[in-house]
């Protein structure tokens, strides 16, 4: 917020939001005076407060600081045109809150009351809530919500292999993929090898069959393990508490995986209507998952960024110097969208197989003793400044321009 815009504003408020009540502390842009609230967490409480600031100020803007800059308490507040939100990190506030409070001491309404100084004090530091468009909203709720369900289905295959190995370990060895259909359709027709062992070789065929494996030398050998597996333990105590568990766990993993395809088609559907998806979806690896995610983590407002290090540094990928005295260390940075770094992260690893100068990077830093995690980073370093400038740019991604760029300046990836 420009400090010239602060005349704008008939008032300044600042909440300390919470679950179940948000502690308000008001200031009319004409006043010295403070007045505290406290506003229930109820929509038409919330309605009625906005409503009452509506008539007291005449429809002017009021400016709104807190510290959240999504949820329930932001979607409510931007129904309103007056009511501009200034959002800002929760860390800010914590570090404002020690520098005048060293005993540590904490409470909601002077935290209203910090925030209300801070939105005062230090205007320039703020920038007001712009929302992008409802359908890149949605996308970015989407690919988000999505990555929380398969972080999911990872967690419960993990709990099925564990539980499998206790009495039908084979199992992990005739499906390499634990995260499908056809794994769970298995386990819940023969839950224990006895069980397997006693359908008939035509049964099994067909199972096959029905979930796309057709090869007859792979079908066969499938159905010969099976048939020849030795079973780990006969101990009724062991086996049939974990097939009870591993018949529970089926079901939700099941269900988790068609919530999956689920999110996929809605995301399908959504991303190729934005302007920018064609953009994303000409990098080298992107596919069906990243691209929509790619598009997501920038979004569509370009002058939120003024360069590619801005990018690098809130995504969590620019790593963090720290400097006293004599001593100078570099580590990764903490504070960031977790989900937005791991977009990066993940993408970079993707390209590897697909674009030859991301495979001649990795193995270059690889080469030099990074491990793979940092390798990564490093290249989407690179990445967000290439992306980064496409974007700007409205321009794909086009990998024989690059690699032309990186002839000409010698760069050693094309040796």
């Amino acid at each position: 917020m420009d400090v010239s815009s602060k005349t704008e504003f008939a008032a300044f408020v600042g909440i300390d939001w919470g679950d179940r009540k948000h502690d308000v502390c008001l200031q009319a842009a004409a006043s010295g005076q403070r007045e505290l609230s406290v506003l229930p967490h109820r929509p038409e409480a919330i309605a009625q407060w906005a409503e009452g600031l509506r008539q007291r100020f005449g429809g002017r803007a009021i400016a709104v600081c807190l510290e959240i800059a999504k949820g329930p308490l932001v979607y409510v507040l931007q129904r309103y045109p007056f009511l501009v939100l200034f959002p800002v990190n929760p860390t800010t506030l914590a570090k404002y809150r020690e520098a005048f409070h060293v005993s540590g001491a904490k409470d909601d309404p002077s935290d209203a009351q910090l925030a209300l100084d801070l939105l005062l004090t230090h205007p320039e530091k703020l920038t007001r809530l712009q929302p992008q468009s409802a359908a890149m909203r949605t996308l970015q709720q989407l690919v988000e919500q999505r990555r929380v369900l398969v972080q999911d289905v990872g967690r419960l295959t993990n709990r099925i292999t564990a539980t499998l190995k206790q009495y039908f370990p084979q199992v992990l060895e005739w499906f390499k993929d634990k995260d499908t259909l056809v794994f769970c359709d298995f386990l819940s027709c023969w839950p224990t090898l006895k069980h397997a062992q006693r359908a008939r070789k035509a049964r099994l065929t067909a199972f096959f069959h029905e979930h796309n494996v057709r090869y007859p030398h792979i079908v066969e050998q499938r159905i010969q393990a099976i048939l020849t597996a030795t079973a780990l333990t006969s101990d009724t105590a062991v086996i049939e508490p974990n097939r009870l568990l591993v018949e529970v766990l089926v079901q939700q993993l099941r269900g988790l995986l068609q919530a999956v395809e689920r999110f996929d088609r809605e995301i399908d559907a959504l991303a190729p209507t934005l302007p920018d998806f064609a953009l994303f979806g000409s990098l080298p690896g992107a596919g069906p998952v990243f691209a929509p995610r790619l598009l997501a983590a920038f979004g569509e407002q370009r002058s939120r960024y003024a360069s590619a290090a801005e990018v690098q540094m809130y995504s969590g990928i620019a790593p963090v110097t720290e400097r006293s005295g004599s001593k100078c260390w570099v580590h990764w940075r903490l504070k960031c969208p977790k989900f937005l770094r791991q977009t990066f992260v993940e993408f970079a690893a993707l390209s590897i197989p697909h674009c030859y100068w991301a495979k001649a990077f990795y193995d270059q830093q690889r080469d030099r003793g990074a491990s793979r995690q940092a390798a990564l980073r490093a290249l989407a370093f690179k990445w967000i400044r290439i992306i980064y400038r496409c974007w700007q740019n409205r321009t794909p991604y086009d990998e024989v321009t690059y690699l032309n760029a990186l002839k000409r300046r010698g760069s050693p990836l094309m040796n």
